[in-house]
């Protein structure tokens, strides 16, 4: 037994590896990719006069296709806007830091270039929900709701959640299948969690915390943080709701229905 690996160890990178395939697997509606300013980038875009956009970003190491259940539903009565990230697919990379700055201000300037004008209800999965979470903290008047699907606590890398602490094969994984511009942005996760810590809450508009409840079920060191983090994460926004879902961390392909409910929840005061 002493050179069993460990269950958690195998799952973990079992969906890192699934996580990572599936993520370029499906096609996607309204999906193309332009020039735009001065470089290419991949998204799918549907307007609806008269209505708040719903933006989605994406967990590391996955592509738009990961909302393939999820922005259909919603681009029926909604502007709904998805897209790779520089260096993701078919989108460009940049010279520019892979950190959540620089990606929240490139998202800003690629939403008004589409004609997108805030006020936009953002969605965002893993470590994409860390990016919106700083998005609504830096530009709270540019926001009008968040939808975080399991996403990412700012202090999620920190203490036993840290590297080096993760079980080896996990670790060793990870750096296995990452690309270049996936390690960046990787490299850059604390400091874009402290940059949300650093700003005051967005409160005062409707955010619901989606959090996968089956990893609730796993029992040693390494999970135990995560799950602590998971449960967190609602006290971060103040008069958020937290809804723990019957799925596993990629909610919006396992339970796509909970995270169209959830976005519907925050637009209703709209509609």
């Amino acid at each position: 037994m002493r050179h069993s690996i460990p269950t958690l160890a195998r799952r973990g990178l079992l969906l890192l590896l699934v996580a990572a395939i599936s993520a370029c697997a499906s096609s996607f509606p309204h999906a193309t990719t332009e020039q735009v300013n001065d470089r290419r980038v991949e998204y799918a875009l549907v307007v609806h006069d008269n209505t708040v956009p719903v933006v989605f970003e994406n967990g590391l190491m996955a592509k738009f296709t990961d909302w393939a259940q999820v922005f259909p539903a919603i681009a029926q009565d909604t502007t709904a806007f998805a897209y790779n990230r520089p260096g993701y697919g078919a989108s460009d990379a940049v010279t520019t830091p892979r950190d959540g700055a620089h990606i929240v201000d490139e998202l800003r300037a690629l939403l008004r270039s589409k004609g997108l004008k805030p006020p936009y209800v953002l969605v965002g999965h893993s470590v994409g929900g860390l990016y919106m979470q700083l998005f609504a903290r830096r530009y709270p008047d540019e926001v009008y709701g968040l939808v975080l699907v399991d996403a990412t606590h700012p202090e999620q890398f920190k203490g036993k959640g840290a590297p080096e602490n993760w079980p080896p094969l996990v670790r060793a994984g990870f750096a296995a299948i990452r690309s270049a511009v996936e390690t960046q942005e990787f490299n850059a996760l604390t400091s874009t969690g402290d940059s949300v810590l650093a700003l005051p809450p967005f409160t005062g508009k409707p955010v619901v915390v989606l959090s996968a409840a089956k990893p609730l079920q796993e029992k040693s060191e390494f999970a135990d943080d995560a799950n602590a983090k998971r449960k967190d994460i609602a006290r971060l926004h103040p008069g958020s709701r937290q809804v723990f879902v019957d799925s596993g961390h990629n909610m919006q392909r396992e339970k796509p229905e909970a995270v169209v409910a959830a976005i519907r929840e925050v637009l209703a005061p709209h509609h």
